[in-house]
């Protein structure tokens, strides 16, 4: 039986299982109207037609950099948070907003590339890739 050959096991599921129920409390105190629109901004412009180019010159510019390929992602491959390929290295394209909030319980495994609007265009931090 697993109980006899792990006898802990319930007890240490149960402190995990505590643990992130107290990140997500901490996380649902931290939600404004602020954060609320601001996410609802990103998933309406990132994720339009208009926001797939706009990754798609962050990838392909990124590619150029490194001397590589690139590609967007997969649908089944969007939903592990990844936006695209740069070579064989997964990526996420983030606003820089998106790093002030931490607080929340999202975590991405892969590199994130984060951009930033500016008068002229957008700013883009290649940082984790190169």
């Amino acid at each position: 039986m697993v109980l006899e050959e792990k006898p802990d096991a319930i007890r240490n599921a149960t402190e995990k299982i505590l643990l992130k129920l107290k990140e997500l409390k901490n996380a649902l105190n931290k939600i404004n109207r602020a954060t609320v629109e601001q996410w609802v901004r990103d998933l309406v412009i990132v994720k339009t037609y208009a926001g797939l180019r706009f990754q798609e010159a962050i990838l392909k510019k990124g590619a150029e950099i490194k001397g590589t390929n690139y590609r967007l992602a997969e649908p089944d491959e969007e939903s592990k948070g990844i936006d695209g390929y740069i070579g064989d290295i997964p990526v996420s394209i983030k606003p820089h907003t998106y790093e002030l909030k931490s607080a929340l319980p999202e975590h991405i495994e892969n590199k994130i590339v984060y951009y930033r609007k500016i008068d002229d265009g957008i700013e883009v931090d290649y940082g984790e890739i190169l």
